[in-house]
């Protein structure tokens, strides 16, 4: 009998586990620098983890001072694991577009080149949808004086960041890029999306 009870609670526990594992999805933002995207989404609730890294270039493995020097095809990214049931990827995407310009080509501020591109690579069909649709009424309604430039790509390969690049801000946050580029978004960013962010 004891050996039945152990039986049936390592079941059970294996069983919640997976679904645990199951409910989560995933969704990979490129918006300039990876600094910056893993300061904001990091901060929202329902998002379980965050890793920047490399998304959709042709070199394997590339270093950060390859993709820096614009020849591995490869943008900065923020590939972010999230609790549907916490926050949805419709609200995901709201942060996307408040937090960055999606109307600037290939550079957000002084960060120039396309490894800083505006781009969300999708998991399904249905974040691909949602994307375009979004979008779409930006430009209908004309929220930014100029014609988004964001491009929804199919996810294809994803390569982690140096372990120095994870939590940069938290770690260096008296660095003067993080002082005078990353310290100010993240501020905008709690005051408009405060509601949002964990406790």
């Amino acid at each position: 009998m004891k050996k039945y009870i152990v039986f049936i609670l390592t079941f059970i526990y294996q069983y919640m586990e997976s679904q645990n594992q199951n409910k989560y999805e995933t969704a990979t933002f490129g918006m300039g620098c990876f600094w910056c995207t893993e300061a904001i989404f990091q901060k929202l609730k329902g998002v379980t983890n965050i890793t920047p890294g490399y998304a959709g270039g042709y070199v394997q493995n590339p270093t950060y001072e390859e993709v820096c020097a614009g020849n591995t095809g490869h943008t900065e990214v923020a590939q972010i694991v999230f609790d549907p049931y916490q926050i949805k990827f419709e609200e995901l995407l709201q942060v996307f577009f408040q937090v960055h310009d999606p109307t600037a080509l290939n550079r957000q501020g002084e960060d120039l080149g396309y490894q800083y591109r505006s781009v969300i690579f999708y998991h399904t069909q249905k974040q691909k949808e949602q994307s375009e649709y979004y979008i779409k009424k930006l430009n209908e309604e004309k929220v930014f004086e100029k014609l988004i430039v964001t491009s929804v790509e199919p996810y294809k390969n994803f390569y982690p960041a140096e372990d120095y690049h994870k939590n940069y801000f938290r770690q260096n946050s008296n660095q003067p890029y993080c002082q005078l580029v990353i310290k100010p978004k993240v501020e905008k960013f709690e005051k408009i999306f405060k509601e949002k962010l964990k406790k």
